[in-house]
């Protein structure tokens, strides 16, 4: 994912690594280092236009590794709808979109602590519901989290004990 410029953990890197590429007239490997941090070409552009003073911010540089991530895991369902609402998170507290960013925090083990607590929570079906389903099987479980507690989650994940 992060093969040829390593993890960055913070906007400030990327934009010093940007910064640096820029004045060696690297143009092409500073597309590179973008693309694999998930920063749009169109911000590349207005960068080496002098439209934009830095390539990317705090939210943009956690979107793109959210980005960077999606891409390798490949996820469906639920799970889509987890990343969305991390990223309207994101948008909505500059701390969060920090923390995104840090090395050693991933969005694999942010919907690993999802799932972790879905399997801990588990709770039975309602047989009506299994039997308008037409599910045949004896028990069913269920375990997954309201966007209130998926918000906790996540939260907790990326930010820990840390304030807002």
């Amino acid at each position: 994912m992060f093969d040829k410029f390593g993890e960055m953990s913070s906007y400030k890197e990327i934009n010093t690594l940007a910064e640096n590429l820029f004045n060696e007239n690297d143009i092409e490997n500073l597309k590179e280092m973008a693309k694999e941090n998930g920063i749009p070409e169109d911000f590349v552009e207005l960068y080496l236009s002098g439209d934009i003073m830095e390539l990317c911010d705090a939210e943009t540089a956690a979107y793109g590794k959210i980005d960077a991530e999606v891409t390798d895991l490949k996820l469906k369902g639920i799970m889509e709808d987890w990343v969305e609402y991390l990223r309207v998170q994101i948008s909505d507290n500059d701390l969060l979109a920090h923390q995104v960013r840090k090395k050693g925090k991933s969005l694999k083990d942010c919907i690993a602590a999802l799932l972790k607590w879905s399997f801990k929570n588990q709770v039975p079906v309602d047989k009506e519901i299994l039997k308008a389903a037409e599910v045949t099987a004896g028990k069913v479980t269920l375990g997954i989290p309201n966007m209130g507690k998926a918000k906790e989650i996540i939260r907790n994940y990326y930010l820990g004990g840390e304030k807002e």
